[in-house]
C-alpha cells in the first residue's frame, strides 16, 4: 500500500482539496477554502499546513471568530448546500466564540466543518493555557460544549484517526437530510504529528448528492388527498430552494391553481407577483396567507421543518379536519404534525405531483379567493412603502426604497429583530436566491459576516445587507474583512436607537418596553431613561475602511444607494427611522408566556389576552 508521510494538519489539508459534490450531473469542489484566526492551539499544525499549500487551498484571515462560522454557513446556504468553507481557531475562547454560530448552521440544516484546537492528548504539561480543568476527568475540554449543536463530533486523539473519522463527517456534510456543523476537535500537539497516510485517502472523492424518490403507496394517498381537498395550501420552505426546485413548484401550482405562502427560508420561491403567491407564512405573514391558512383543509409541505413562526405556535391551521403532507428529504421533519410523509427530494417529487394532476384544478370560488388575496397585498405593500411618515421615516418605507432601487438579481440580507419580520410580509422577491434571512436562530451579528459569506458566493450580485443598530453594535467587525478581501457590501444601517424588536413584544406582554431603548441612566430615576446614547455610526464604519454616508430622508437614501453602488468598496449608509408605526400582524400570534401574577395592570391586561389567544392552539395528532 502506497503511503504519504504527513503532518496530520497537512494530511487535513490535502484531503479537503479533493472532495468534490456532484448533482444533476454538475460537479463541483465541496470546499472553497478556510477561514481562520491562529493561536498557540493551531499556527503550528493547521496553520503550518494552510501557509504549505496556500497556493492551492485558499485561506480568509477574519476578525472574531463567530462571524467566520456565519460567513461560511451564508456561502453554503447562498450555493444550495452543495458548498461551503472550513473554520479553524485556536483552543479556548477562539473555539468557544464558535459556538453561537454553529449551533445557528445546525439548526438551518447549514453544513460547515469547525476545526478547533484542543488541549494536548498527552496530557504531560497540562493545564496548558486556556485549558478547562474537572477534577471529576481529564478526558472534558472546552470542545465538549460542541457535542449538543453538532450533528458529527469527534476528538482526533491520534493522527492516523482522521483516516476514518473525515469520511464520516463528509458523509454528514454532504447529507441534505442530516447536514449541520461538524467538529473535529484536535489536540495542538497531534496536529503537527507525523503518520504514513494511505495514499488513497488523498485521491479526488465525489459525494454524489442524490434525489431520492418518494415512497409509491404514500405519494398515490397524497394525490388522493389533493384531489379530494377543497382547499388545499403549500408551505414553501428552504428545502425548496436547495432542492433547485422552484421552477418545478411553479410548474405545479400554475397547473393546479394551489395557493402558495413562504417561509423565511423559502421566500423567493416563487416570485412575488406570481398569480400563486400569497407571501409570507405565519407569525409574519401577510393578511391572505394567515386567512387561507386557517381555512385549509390540506397543507402540502415542501422542505420545511415547520418552526414556530411558520405555525404561528399551532394556530395558523383551524380546519377541525386539517391534513398534513410533508415533502421532505430529513424523515424527522417529514413526520411532523402527523403528517403523512413523503420522505423525498422536493424537485422530483413536485414533478410527480404535476404529472399525477394534470386533470386537477382548484374550484373556481377558491381561485377568485386567493387572486383577491393576491392584489391586497400587492396594494398593501405599496400603501407602506409610501406611507410619508415624518420626521423619520418608517422601516417599511426604508425597505420598499431599497427593494425599489436593487435589481432583480440582488440579494438582501438580514437576521434579527423586527427588521427580518417586516422583509418577510414586504420584501418583493424576484430571484430565488433574491432573500437570504438567517431567522432559524435569528442571531443577532449574522448580518454583515453573511452578507460577506453571499457576496463570496456570488460576486456579481449586489449585496444588501439591512442591520439595525443593536445588531451592528453586536458586529460590525467583518466591515474590515469584506475591505480586505475585496467583496464589495451595501450595508444600510437602521438606527432606532435600541432593540425595537423586543421593544414591541415587551409592550405586548405589559412590560412597557422596559430597557430596550440606547440611553444614559438617569440621575433622578436611576433607570435607563436618560438622553439617547451619542454613538456615531458614520464615523465608526469609516474607522473599519468603509464608505460611509448618512441619510436623513428616504430621498436621501435613495441618493446615498446611487453611490454606494457606484463605489468599489463596501459602503454603510445609516438612516435614523421611528419604528413606530409597526408593520401590522395581520391576523396572526405568536406565542410568548406572560407572567400569570403582576402588580402592573398592563401585565395584568396582557395576561388575559394571552389565555385568550391560547385556547386556539392545537395538537396534530392525526
Amino acid at each position: 500500500m502506497k503511503t504519504r508521510k504527513l503532518t496530520m494538519g497537512q494530511a487535513i489539508i490535502e484531503y479537503l482539496k479533493q472532495q468534490y459534490v456532484v448533482r444533476d450531473g454538475v460537479e463541483q469542489s465541496f470546499f472553497a477554502g478556510m477561514f481562520g484566526i491562529f493561536g498557540h492551539g493551531n499556527v503550528a499544525g493547521i496553520g503550518q499546513a494552510l501557509h504549505q499549500y496556500a497556493d492551492t487551498f485558499p485561506y480568509y484571515q477574519t476578525r472574531n471568530e463567530q462571524a467566520m462560522v456565519h460567513t461560511a454557513a451564508a456561502f453554503a446556504k447562498m450555493n444550495n448546500r452543495l458548498r461551503t468553507l472550513a473554520c479553524t481557531t485556536s483552543i479556548g475562547p477562539g473555539a468557544t466564540n464558535l459556538i453561537t454560530a454553529a449551533a445557528g448552521a445546525t439548526i438551518n440544516r447549514i453544513p460547515v466543518l469547525l476545526l478547533p484546537g484542543d488541549i494536548f492528548s498527552t496530557r504531560l504539561v497540562a493545564p496548558v493555557l486556556q485549558q478547562l480543568e474537572l477534577p471529576s476527568s481529564q478526558d472534558i475540554s472546552v470542545n465538549d460544549c460542541f457535542k449538543p449543536i453538532s450533528k458529527y463530533w469527534d476528538r482526533i486523539n491520534r493522527p492516523e484517526q482522521i483516516v476514518t473519522s473525515l469520511p464520516e463527517a463528509m458523509r454528514i456534510l454532504t447529507s441534505q437530510a442530516e447536514t449541520g456543523a461538524v467538529t473535529l476537535a484536535m489536540p495542538q500537539d497531534v496536529q503537527s504529528e507525523a503518520y504514513d497516510y494511505p495514499a488513497d485517502l488523498f485521491e479526488k472523492r465525489l459525494h454524489l448528492i442524490p434525489r431520492p424518490q418518494a415512497d409509491r403507496a404514500l405519494l398515490q394517498k397524497s394525490i388522493q388527498w389533493i384531489r379530494d381537498s377543497q382547499k388545499p395550501l403549500i408551505i414553501s420552505g428552504g428545502g425548496t430552494i436547495y432542492a433547485d426546485a422552484t421552477e418545478a413548484l411553479k410548474s405545479f401550482v400554475e397547473q393546479t391553481g394551489i395557493p402558495v405562502t413562504e417561509t423565511f427560508a423559502g421566500k423567493g420561491s416563487l416570485c412575488y407577483d406570481h398569480p400563486q403567491c400569497l407571501g409570507a407564512a405565519g407569525v409574519t405573514g401577510t393578511l391572505g396567507a394567515n386567512i387561507v391558512a386557517r381555512e385549509t383543509d390540506l397543507v402540502i409541505v415542501v422542505g420545511s421543518r415547520l418552526s414556530d413562526f411558520t405555525t404561528a405556535s399551532k394556530t395558523a391551521f383551524q380546519h377541525p379536519d386539517v391534513k398534513f403532507i410533508n415533502i421532505n428529504v430529513a424523515e424527522f421533519d417529514a413526520a411532523k404534525h402527523a403528517a403523512l410523509p413523503l420522505v423525498a427530494d422536493a424537485k422530483v417529487t413536485l414533478e410527480a405531483l404535476t404529472e399525477a394532476l394534470t386533470d386537477y384544478r382548484v374550484d373556481a370560488d377558491y381561485a377568485q379567493e386567493i387572486a383577491k388575496h393576491s392584489q391586497f397585498w400587492l396594494d398593501e405593500v405599496d400603501r407602506i412603502y409610501n406611507l410619508g411618515h415624518t420626521p423619520q421615516p418608517s422601516q417599511g418605507e426604508v425597505i420598499g426604497a431599497i427593494n425599489a432601487f436593487s435589481d432583480p438579481q440582488d440579494v438582501v440580507v438580514c437576521a434579527a429583530g423586527s427588521m427580518p419580520g417586516d422583509l418577510h410580509k414586504l420584501w418583493q422577491t424576484r430571484n430565488p436566491k433574491g432573500f437570504h434571512l438567517e431567522y432559524g436562530y435569528s442571531c443577532m451579528g449574522y448580518e454583515i459576516a453573511g452578507g460577506l459569506g453571499c457576496k463570496m458566493a456570488d460576486p456579481d450580485r449586489e449585496i444588501y445587507v439591512l442591520v439595525g443598530d443593536g445588531s451592528y453594535l453586536m458586529m460590525a467587525q467583518e466591515i474590515t474583512t469584506s475591505i480586505q478581501e475585496g467583496y464589495k457590501l451595501i450595508i444600510v444601517l437602521v438606527n432606532n436607537n435600541g432593540y425595537a424588536s423586543i421593544n414591541g413584544l415587551s409592550n405586548s406582554v405589559g412590560v412597557q418596553g422596559y430597557s430596550t431603548k440606547y440611553r444614559f441612566r438617569g440621575k433622578e430615576s436611576g433607570q435607563l431613561d436618560g438622553q439617547v446614547l451619542p454613538v456615531d455610526f458614520t464615523q465608526n464604519a469609516t474607522s473599519l475602511g468603509a464608505n460611509a454616508i448618512h441619510a436623513e430622508s428616504v430621498s436621501d437614501l435613495r441618493v446615498a444607494l446611487e453611490k454606494a453602488k457606484a463605489s468599489d468598496i463596501t459602503t454603510v449608509v445609516t438612516i435614523d427611522i421611528d419604528f413606530e408605526p409597526r408593520v401590522p400582524g395581520y391576523e396572526s400570534w405568536w406565542d410568548v408566556p406572560v407572567a400569570e401574577v403582576s402588580e402592573v395592570e398592563t401585565v395584568q391586561d396582557a395576561y388575559r389576552n394571552y389565555n385568550v389567544q391560547k385556547q386556539k392552539e392545537r395538537y396534530f395528532l392525526k
